[in-house]
């Protein structure tokens, strides 16, 4: 099946599980769920979900545990933009097109609909359900609270605000900034896989590799659109980080350069696949869509 066949099959798959997870009916307190649901179902296209259902393809993982992973990571995702979009952070109304959360229910219901998403996250990967090794769910457990925390898209985040302060900003710094913010959540979307399936330090390694190479050229390919785009085109507002006075890969590199620097990254990419031969072919085809995308 083509690479963007995979893509919104996965995607489709992710929305049915989230809605069979986070029933409204049953729920006490209907209004959080409702906003969680807003949220997080049918948004955006699902690439770090689908990112996990191919890591996992590589070793045979059964899909049911694949998506539930998938799953977990993309309700931290969505809490993550939730959180962003606030008055106190990015002060965002529009998110793929729609209102933010904030805006289509109000301040209080968009930070416990985050608050919502991200314990719940946890709640997913720790029922046996997603796997039924009690050390696969704990290491999966840590591992997306270190890319999710301080040390990953949390402590991203705060450099990225710290960053609008500053009025110079060099090339390693902005790589480390976004390396956590969106990379770390990448690299747990790709290792997944391999954590599902107690894989060998080899194929972890080749697999975190191909994730800080894509999650870089990911935040390149952002920064370009951002430039290109329209808000119609990408469905959110346009240059507010040059207007924030933030960094980008265009300020220090220059259009043609940060285009020559995401190619490259995706020949890096895909390059640490090897070891997996013709099997890595999708992850391959995601690695140039990431660069090649129109929003």
């Amino acid at each position: 099946m083509p690479f963007l066949d995979e893509l919104s099959n996965t995607a489709d798959e992710i929305d049915v599980l989230l809605g069979r997870l986070m029933p409204v009916e049953s729920a006490p307190a209907k209004r959080v769920i409702e906003a969680m649901r807003y949220a997080s179902i049918g948004q955006g296209k699902r690439l770090r979900p689908f990112l996990v259902c191919e890591s996992a393809k590589l070793f045979d993982v059964e899909r049911p545990h694949a998506l539930r992973t998938g799953a977990a990571l993309e309700c931290i995702h969505c809490y993550s933009l939730v959180h962003d979009d606030l008055p106190a952070m990015d002060d965002d109304d529009l998110r793929r097109g729609k209102p933010t959360t904030h805006i289509a229910f109000d301040e209080a219901a968009a930070i416990l609909a985050g608050d919502g998403l991200l314990t719940f996250a946890f709640e997913i990967l720790a029922s046996p359900e997603t796997h039924p090794d009690a050390a696969v769910r704990s290491d999966l457990v840590g591992q997306l609270a270190i890319a999710a925390g301080a040390a990953g898209m949390v402590g991203g985040q705060m450099l990225d605000l710290e960053a609008e302060a500053r009025e110079s900003h060099d090339l390693d710094e902005i790589i480390t900034l976004q390396g956590m913010k969106t990379g770390a959540l990448f690299r747990f979307a790709c290792e997944a896989g391999a954590i599902l399936a107690a894989a060998g330090s080899q194929e972890r390694s080749a697999l975190s590799t191909y994730a800080d190479r894509i999650g870089l050229a990911f935040q390149i390919a952002d920064d370009v659109l951002d430039q290109e785009s329209t808000p119609e085109q990408l469905g959110k507002q346009t240059q507010k980080d040059a207007e924030a006075g933030k960094a980008t890969f265009i300020d220090l590199l220059g259009l043609d350069g940060a285009k020559a620097r995401a190619h490259q990254l995706v020949d890096e990419a895909c390059a640490a696949l090897d070891v997996f031969g013709n099997r890595a072919g999708i992850l391959r085809e995601a690695a140039l869509f990431i660069v090649e995308r129109k929003n």
